[in-house]
């Protein structure tokens, strides 16, 4: 009988089991594992890289060329944001959804979908509503990898922005909602106005609290400003001292010399237009009030509510802000801007100055209201499209103040504003004169026939703010009935307007479907002295009359100023952004004190 052979060992690789299977099986696939999965990650990440987006030509010369330059690509911190940055969520996750859902634009390489400018132009608004709409679906995830609202410290911001952004803090608005076409041509104004109201409309999921570092930021940098503001007004008003100083011993000087050519008999006050009016208020007893104006060029009221033009269009028309509670601290910055010429100024006058810093006074004798204006003077500017340089060569300047009736649309948050629109006079929708010829219920009841003078929304059946499809903003030629019109005026739906001029002589009146100049009382002075325009006129605190604005204890009223300097004209003037007026109050902006 033969011996059988021992039993034959196993290979040491199929010795050894681990859950049933071989540990050298598993170690093959973890080391295959770790291959596949820093290669995949390898490739994963040379896809994020700006080299890669840019090596297919349709990114490189029609994407790339508008971001090179821009805020993301350099900036003062040295450090940029590529591509993948923006458009890459950084979590595995997000990240993985995103490569399989781009991998369709392998599709689109392929067949050329974007592969001319003609065809990438084409395609650039329905290309950036797909990215408007991922950044909105995440909460602007992406912007939010490197600015969060923690870090957003209102000191280091514009006055605008500290507003906005504690405005969506608070109603849930993302980053997404107002900051398009950062890094690339904004095409937002190629959007359809329905479609950007429901992508920008707040979500209340994105309400979040408002950091106790940004409350203590925001209340340090308006404590700074506040003093600072603080000591330039005291500098102002030792300027406006002295000028006064220089101005009353002018008049004294003139006094003196009429009363020497006279031989001993009174003089006459000096010229200049009334300048009694006002004389039994003290005004040094006064508070002025400072008033800034700035050049608004073309920005109508249809302008100021598309949101494809102003980008405070939604807080004012949803969300009730005043025009002041973003631009009150940056008027010199908008001023400068349009009046150099652009946009909203086609026909730039040089030298033209962008503000006019002017100061208020304003008191009251139970009777009647009085208010002083002053501003320097700043010489002549010839107006390059008019003979001769001046618009009014019989007006030097021209002053203007409107109180704010009831019922009107925007009324309390924009002031005078309400009365600008995108038809008048010298703006971009004016009728031309044959069209206004032409419609004669327009020319029958208007006492400007020949021209469209500032109206009111609520004297038209329909006035286009949108323009689609091509409409002319505005609504000049759409009057309400005759009949709506004496309604609206009964019911205190107007701006009550008063102006004065060069020579002292004043209006008074009101806008409602025209300008309209009525038998109401004003009396008035202005005169220029040691370089200062000194403007002084008077009312009835309530006269009863239609068309003017009863002023009464314990109501604040919204009123705008605008100014005519330098022989201006039409939309060529300086105004004011909604300002506050009450009797005997000083939260208001403007204290109308008794006396």
């Amino acid at each position: 009988m033969t011996q059988s052979e021992p039993d034959k060992k196993k290979p040491i690789w199929r010795r050894y089991f681990l859950w049933g299977m071989p540990v050298a099986g598993i170690a093959v696939a973890f080391a295959a594992g770790i291959v596949f999965w820093g290669g995949f990650n390898t490739a994963m990440e040379a896809t994020n890289t700006k080299d890669f987006c840019i090596s297919c030509h349709e990114m490189r010369d029609f994407v790339y060329e508008e971001y090179t330059g821009t805020i993301h690509d350099v900036n003062r911190s040295g450090v940029g944001a590529v591509c993948s940055d923006c458009h890459v969520p950084k979590d595995w996750t997000h990240k993985i959804i995103r490569k399989i859902k781009a991998s369709k634009e392998l599709y689109g390489k392929m067949v050329g979908t974007i592969n001319t400018r003609e065809k990438f132009e084409a395609k650039r608004v329905h290309l950036a509503m797909n990215e408007w709409e991922r950044m909105k679906s995440s909460d602007s995830r992406e912007c939010r990898n490197c600015h969060d609202f923690e870090s957003m410290m209102p000191e280091f911001q514009k006055p605008r922005a500290r507003q906005q952004h504690l405005n969506a803090m608070k109603v849930g608005q993302t980053c997404i909602d107002c900051h398009k076409g950062i890094a690339h041509s904004d095409a937002r104004d190629r959007a359809d106005e329905e479609y950007l109201e429901e992508l920008e409309a707040p979500n209340p999921d994105f309400i979040r609290p408002v950091p106790p570092e940004y409350l203590a930021s925001l209340a340090k940098i308006e404590a700074k400003e506040a003093a600072v503001a603080e000591a330039e007004k005291a500098a102002k008003q030792t300027q406006q001292e002295a000028v006064q100083t220089q101005i009353a011993a002018a008049v004294d000087a003139a006094v003196a010399e009429e009363r020497a050519k006279a031989n001993g008999e009174d003089a006459a006050a000096p010229a200049g237009g009334g300048s009694g009016v006002g004389g039994d208020i003290d005004w040094n007893a006064v508070a002025g009030a400072d008033l800034k104006l700035f050049y608004p060029g073309q920005a109508s009221f249809e302008w100021v509510q598309n949101g494809k033009f102003h980008g405070g269009a939604r807080p004012l028309t949803k969300g009730g802000d005043q025009c002041t509670t973003c631009h009150a601290k940056e008027l010199d910055a908008i001023g400068n801007k349009i009046v150099a010429g652009g946009e909203l100024e086609p026909t730039p006058i040089p030298g033209k100055r962008g503000v006019i810093d002017a100061t208020v006074q304003a008191a009251h004798d139970d009777e009647n209201l009085y208010v002083r204006l002053q501003w320097p003077d700043a010489g002549h500017n010839p107006a390059p499209f008019v003979d001769g340089g001046k618009m009014d060569p019989d007006n030097q300047i021209k002053v203007a103040m409107m109180i704010t009736g009831t019922g009107i649309e925007l009324g309390e948050q924009v002031g005078c504003w309400a009365s600008c629109h995108a038809d008048n006079t010298y703006m971009p929708f004016a009728p031309e004169g044959d069209a206004i010829a032409a419609n004669g219920d327009f020319t029958s009841r208007m006492t400007a026939p020949g021209t469209v003078t500032k109206y009111i929304s609520e004297s038209r059946t329909d006035v286009e703010v949108k323009g689609r499809r091509g409409k002319a903003l505005g609504g000049w030629d759409k009057l309400q009935a005759a009949e709506q019109i004496e309604q609206y005026l009964t019911d205190g739906t107007y701006l009550d307007l008063m102006r004065v001029y060069a020579d002292g002589s004043a209006t008074n009146g009101y806008l409602l479907e025209q300008r309209v100049v009525n038998d109401g009382e004003i009396a008035a002075s202005a005169n220029l002295s040691g370089g200062m325009w000194t403007v002084v006129f008077a009312r009835p605190l309530n006269s009863g009359a239609p068309g003017d604005v009863p002023l009464e204890p314990g109501q604040t009223y919204t009123v705008g100023f605008a100014i005519h300097d330098d022989f201006a004209a039409a939309r060529f003037h300086h105004v004011t952004l909604n300002t506050s007026l009450a009797l005997d109050d000083d939260a208001a902006a403007i204290n109308v004190v008794k006396q």
